[in-house]
């Protein structure tokens, strides 16, 4: 049972951050363009370059992957692929060296010395010249974050890469991805001469049905998995599983506030990425209790998490903040306005704090400050320097809910504290 359950670990890890993740529907539409445009080149020997635009996690590195291996199993020809990311090939030079080593061409720049980065990238280019557009393999440029290209010095490599695709003397597809609208504006007049100005923009359409489909599609197992007579009945009683949890309400409640706030492909990978690795002998389905505990680590707040562990001094003067920010509608505040406030409060309920002196009241003021939790308001430099820090204005760095879901929850909250807070946000 545990080679099983390892295989599903397995099988599940794969489609969650390896090769087998699907393309979206609501994308799937646009294949047909990226195989069209690589086809050509392959079959025809053309030569193109294409922009793909979309926001960040919409589908644009999933859309290409996909294509890519739809057309790996039909094309007449081997399509050899050149990856780069801007993350990583952070200049020219670097870009090249890459592309070198991914078109296995070490051995033809052997130990030739070059001057110039220049003169090392026309020896490269010569290379891939080598050859008529019918007789030289297709490559196909895949440029993540192609924006970031776009800042290397002179734009060289995207120069030399538009212009041989434009020279068409080998079948070569460059394909950048970027989530930039302005992406063409960044490019130098000599570079944008040479693109091609295709463009594909990707808009996630997807329903929040849809997200909660994507929930069942990357957990159920088809029938490829079962190796065993151990892995068939195994299978049935995990997809079983798999239809009682989708179905389940609480389970459907966290997908949603999920989708509320993203509903990029991502924001469901990193969900599902806890239940799965918390399998075992013991634990061999996922749970709703699963995915409820992953979803309060996706879903927890840093600036919360922080409050739980202040003082309970510190929490009255946070919600005197708070008071103060809806009393004057999110206007600034100072040290003073906050110790009167705290002050009125501690009068009615002075049983649940012990007395503090001012001097106290305003170190704990300062920690809070160094906490990040109240930050100074921006003043010029002439009028910060004349102020003394008791009276400089100072806004909250926190919301109501976050507040509020951060005293409900701190250990021991006084009740006094609760009704205060509840008062304050009326």
């Amino acid at each position: 049972m545990n080679q099983v359950l390892l295989d599903v670990q397995s099988v599940l890890r794969n489609r969650l951050f390896g090769n087998e993740t699907k393309c979206r529907p609501d994308i799937e539409k646009f294949q047909q363009d990226l195989k069209d445009l690589i086809t050509r080149s392959v079959e025809y020997g053309e030569s193109n370059s294409l922009l793909v635009i979309g926001s960040k996690g919409s589908g644009k590195t999933t859309l290409l992957r996909t294509t890519v291996d739809l057309l790996q199993k039909k094309l007449s020809k081997t399509l050899i692929i050149v990856r780069l990311n801007g993350y990583m090939q952070t200049d020219d030079r670097i870009a090249l060296a890459e592309i070198t080593r991914q078109l296995h061409l070490e051995n033809t720049l052997g130990d030739k010395v070059f001057g110039s980065f220049s003169e090392t990238l026309q020896f490269l280019l010569e290379a891939l010249r080598g050859g008529s557009s019918h007789s030289s393999q297709p490559i196909l440029f895949i440029l993540e974050e192609f924006d970031l290209f776009t800042q290397h010095k002179n734009q060289t490599l995207l120069y030399n890469l538009f212009d041989l695709a434009m020279a068409g003397l080998t079948p070569l597809v460059v394909v950048g991805l970027t989530c930039r609208l302005d992406v063409i504006e960044l490019m130098e007049k000599r570079v944008k001469s040479r693109f091609s100005h295709r463009q594909l923009y990707i808009c996630n359409q997807w329903t929040a049905e849809n997200y909660l489909q994507a929930f069942s599609d990357m957990l159920l197992l088809d029938a490829g998995f079962c190796k065993t007579t151990k892995h068939k009945s195994f299978l049935e009683r995990w997809n079983s599983n798999v239809v009682e949890l989708s179905n389940n309400a609480s389970v459907q409640d966290i997908l949603k506030r999920q989708f509320s706030i993203s509903k990029e492909m991502p924001s469901l990978q990193c969900l599902l990425v806890q239940p799965i690795c918390k399998l075992n002998v013991n634990h061999q389905f996922i749970t709703a209790a699963d995915i409820a505990d992953s979803a309060r680590n996706v879903f927890s707040d840093p600036k919360a998490n922080i409050l739980h562990g202040v003082s309970v001094l510190e929490l009255c003067l946070i919600i005197a903040m708070n008071h103060l920010t809806n009393i004057y509608a999110g206007e600034s505040f100072n040290f003073h306005m906050v110790y009167n406030e705290f002050l009125k409060f501690t009068q009615k309920k002075l049983h649940i704090l012990q007395k503090h002196n001012k001097p106290v009241v305003l170190k704990a003021f300062e920690h809070l400050m160094e906490l990040e939790l109240i930050k100074p308001k921006e003043t010029t430099l002439s009028l910060a320097s004349k102020l003394l820090k008791e009276y400089q204005p100072t806004i909250l760095l926190l919301e109501e809910q976050q507040l509020k879901e951060a005293v409900y929850r701190y250990p021991g909250c006084p009740t006094e504290l609760q009704q205060w807070l509840e008062s304050s946000t009326v």
